[in-house]
């Protein structure tokens, strides 16, 4: 009887997970199809526009994205002061993350703007580089609505409110596409701006998604009697320091991690035209991929807070590993995708034989690594929602850029491995964080499980 109760309550907890981690699983696949919409839309004009998209995209999101992460404590604060039924102090937080990322935007943009004085230094070929410099202007304009769309994103998604969020990307990303078909090509009576028009498409959209996401926001306030901006909080300087240090640790850890791969895509664009096309698509494959685990880690993230914040550990433990079986399962059978299918995955960027014999080779290298790409990001997540964010963050600097980054370098210039050396290090790389990241949650769990167990103890007459 015992054992059919524990069948039962996994069986519930697993349903309740995919609940949330489905929509936002969603939403990550309809972010990534983002860039794919842009990368694919500019195929038709060469290789070298395909390359510019992917230097200007590498270059933008590493700033980016540390405005982004920061927001990830979100995911604990939120979450767990949900778990505790407390929804004044849900809002109290989402006031904070505005703020946050109001004061971090112009930062962000500055230095965005200064970045394609640095092509010439990296050597990206010249071919390349003055498109993705145009490219990389454009997209700077929408910095401030994408933040803020990752504020409310992260406040909703904290709440359990996930499938706005899926819906906003889902039609973002109509948005972005028609606004590539009629700006780069010239339809509906406006001018083909090429590469510039699917940079403006961009920005438009992401425009789009912070307004739609604060209307949900606002709607679900109203819903319980709570008008958004109407009871709208002040900065409070204890929150926002508490949310930094929570935050920027995670922020770190996202940074160097996709600064990673946008390093190992400057590398590449001192290759040929045809070398970085192939490298391009490959990681868009990759990325693709990656969302899947990625919607996992978020749905762990908030499911771990949500049990810690009601005092049930045992039930965080279980969401976590929970999470991580779901993850590493979707991503075996991605890496059999990407063995069995090759060709006609990278046919849908490009018919260009040379680019896709180069990337039929490179999507065996991410093959490899698949697995272990969803053990360290869901192990991520699953650590945030318990409120460890620096761990990840230190095995990302030393796993990629003391590790990774230099063994990619000595491989692709000095052993003339070309673009396979850079994927090659990125693989062993990442199968070491993996590791690690994974023993670290299988630390933390089992003292989740010990604390629980004595406080039942203590809880006894």
């Amino acid at each position: 009887m015992r054992n059919s109760g524990n069948l039962s309550t996994l069986r519930s907890e697993l349903g309740a997970l995919l609940a949330l981690a489905i929509p936002v699983i969603l939403s990550e696949l309809g972010w990534v199809a983002m860039g794919i919409v842009d990368t694919i839309m500019v195929g038709r004009l060469g290789p070298e526009a395909i390359g510019a998209v992917g230097i200007s995209s590498a270059a933008y999101y590493a700033p980016a994205l540390f405005g982004i992460g920061i927001l990830l404590g979100l995911d604990t604060v939120v979450s767990q002061a949900w778990g505790r039924r407390d929804f004044e102090v849900c809002h109290q937080w989402l006031a904070q993350g505005v703020y946050l990322v109001v004061s971090y935007t112009p930062f962000a943009m500055l230095g965005i703007a200064a970045l394609p004085l640095l092509f010439h230094r990296f050597g990206i070929n010249p071919a390349v580089s003055g498109p993705a410099a145009v490219y990389l202007h454009i997209l700077n304009l929408g910095t401030l609505p994408l933040l803020i769309y990752a504020a409310f994103r992260r406040y909703l998604q904290g709440v359990g409110r996930v499938r706005p969020v899926t819906f906003t990307l889902i039609s973002a990303n109509l948005i972005n596409w028609g606004g590539n078909w009629a700006l780069i090509y010239g339809h509906l009576g406006l001018p083909a701006m090429g590469l510039k028009g699917s940079a403006v498409s961009t920005c438009l959209a992401r425009i789009y998604m912070a307004a739609v996401l604060i209307f949900f926001a606002w709607q679900h306030e109203r819903r319980r009697g709570h008008p958004l901006f109407a009871h709208w909080p002040t900065p409070h300087w204890q929150q926002l320091r508490a949310l930094v240090a929570l935050g920027a640790p995670a922020a770190g850890q996202i940074v160097l991690e996709v600064g990673a791969f946008g390093v190992a895509t400057l590398m590449a664009g001192r290759l040929t035209a045809d070398a970085l096309a192939a490298h391009q698509i490959v990681l868009n494959c990759a990325s693709t991929t990656f969302m899947v685990p990625l919607g996992m880690s978020a749905a762990a993230a908030v499911a771990v807070g949500h049990a810690i914040g009601a005092g049930d550990l045992s039930r965080a433990r279980r969401a976590g590993w929970l999470a991580l079986a779901c993850g590493t399962g979707f991503m075996a059978l991605a890496a059999c995708a990407f063995l069995l299918l090759p060709r006609p995955l990278l046919h849908i960027y490009t018919q260009d034989e040379t680019v896709v014999s180069l990337g039929t080779r490179l999507l065996m290298l991410a093959a490899a690594f698949q697995i272990f790409d969803g053990i360290q990001t869901v192990a991520t997540g699953a650590l945030r929602g318990a409120g460890e964010t620096r761990q990840p963050m230190f095995v990302n600097l030393g796993g990629y850029w003391f590790f990774g980054l230099p063994l990619s370098y000595a491989l692709c210039f000095h052993a003339q491995r070309g673009v396979f050396g850079i994927w090659v290090g990125l693989t062993i790389s990442l199968i070491v964080i993996a590791l690690y990241l994974l023993w670290q949650w299988a630390r933390k769990s089992h003292r989740m499980l010990l604390r629980g167990a004595n406080a039942e103890v203590a809880a006894q007459p």
